[in-house]
């Protein structure tokens, strides 16, 4: 398993702000049942690398269907191959180590 940190980020749609395209891509990721985590720098979703690169291009075009001419998409993908991780894992561990 492993996890994708994804930021889609639409240009020069006239206004700062991105939530509705935000709104898009995670009501895609709820319709789809895909495990994931919405952070205030980007989402992270889980699965396998090639689900999580195929849907990255999923994501990236969705502003798209908006009439927005241009797209900058980040991604970065965590893929550990020694043990099973889950979303929440890495975060439990460090709750664990500071009480």
């Amino acid at each position: 398993m492993a996890f994708m940190e994804i930021s889609v980020v639409p240009l020069g749609t006239g206004q700062p702000g991105v939530g509705d395209f935000v709104a898009d891509i995670i009501a895609h990721l709820r319709k789809e049942q895909i495990p994931h985590t919405l952070t205030d720098m980007g989402t992270i979703i889980e699965g396998e690398v090639e689900q999580l690169l195929a849907l990255a291009r999923t994501l990236h075009e969705m502003p798209f269907q908006r009439q927005v001419w241009r797209v900058v998409t980040h991604i970065t993908i965590d893929d550990r191959r020694d043990k099973k991780v889950h979303l929440q894992d890495k975060i439990k561990a460090v709750s664990q180590r500071l009480s």
